[in-house]
């Protein structure tokens, strides 16, 4: 077991158990159909995530009146006026850090994997254009994390047909799944350092009661997100 598997595993029950709760909250549709596209937008299944790494974060020295989630969070954007993020850590006038937590439950993957990897790269696009003309000074770099939770299940392991009507796509999308295609575009996000730290799980319906999830990928796994994070934050804190 890992040094925060624990931790987690309690974030993951939260997110399937609020989960849970707004789908039912909401009943069925006008045609009878469970609505499904209100819970991926109405927010809070990741707060579990969010309140998570921001203990940490205080546990290991920063402020929590450093430490911003659920309110504050609006950091401003070089092609837009302002984003709202997850978490973010703001200390005596500087950006330390800021942090999106994302997810993606079936059976609509396809075009919500498209979705999601817009938003992923846009946002980080965004603030580091921001960034770069000096939206936050005089802050220095920041720390700029993504954790994505994927619903574990069949028809996210299912290879997907790629469309090639023109050109070939790059060999590692060939016969990949949807979980396969988000580990490559988290590890690309990390690899790019479009993101500083970035972590993939994996999770089924079930876990509700168990909290047990996947790391896919040892280069995403959750410590390798937090452990730099916390690493970057707690050193910038300490010169002041």
């Amino acid at each position: 077991m890992g040094e925060f598997d624990g931790d987690v595993r309690e974030a993951v029950m939260e997110f399937w158990r609020t989960r849970a709760a707004q789908m039912k909250g909401r009943g069925k549709g006008r045609r009878g159909v469970r609505d499904g596209r209100s819970a991926v937008t109405d927010g809070k299944q990741m707060n579990g995530f969010v309140d998570l790494v921001s203990r940490l974060l205080v546990a290991a020295g920063t402020p929590t009146d450093s430490v911003f989630t659920g309110r504050r969070l609006e950091l401003p954007g070089w092609f837009r006026a302002e984003k709202q993020w997850d978490l973010v850590v703001v200390h005596r006038g500087r950006l330390l850090a800021a942090v999106e937590f994302k997810s993606q439950v079936g059976p609509s993957f396809g075009n919500n994997f498209n979705n999601r990897t817009e938003e992923a790269l846009g946002s980080a696009t965004d603030l580091w254009a921001a960034y770069r003309e000096g939206a936050f000074a005089p802050s220095g770099r920041p720390f700029l994390g993504y954790l994505m939770l994927l619903e574990d299940c069949e028809r996210s392991r299912e290879a997907v047909q790629v469309q090639e009507p023109h050109f070939r796509v790059f060999a590692e999308f060939n016969g990949a799944s949807y979980g396969k295609r988000y580990e490559v575009l988290v590890q690309k996000l990390l690899r790019d350092r479009v993101y500083d730290g970035a972590c993939l799980l994996l999770s089924e319906k079930s876990a509700a009661a168990s909290g047990d999830f996947v790391e896919p990928n040892a280069e995403l796994a959750f410590h390798r997100l937090v452990r730099p994070l916390i690493a970057q934050v707690t050193a910038a804190i300490r010169e002041g």
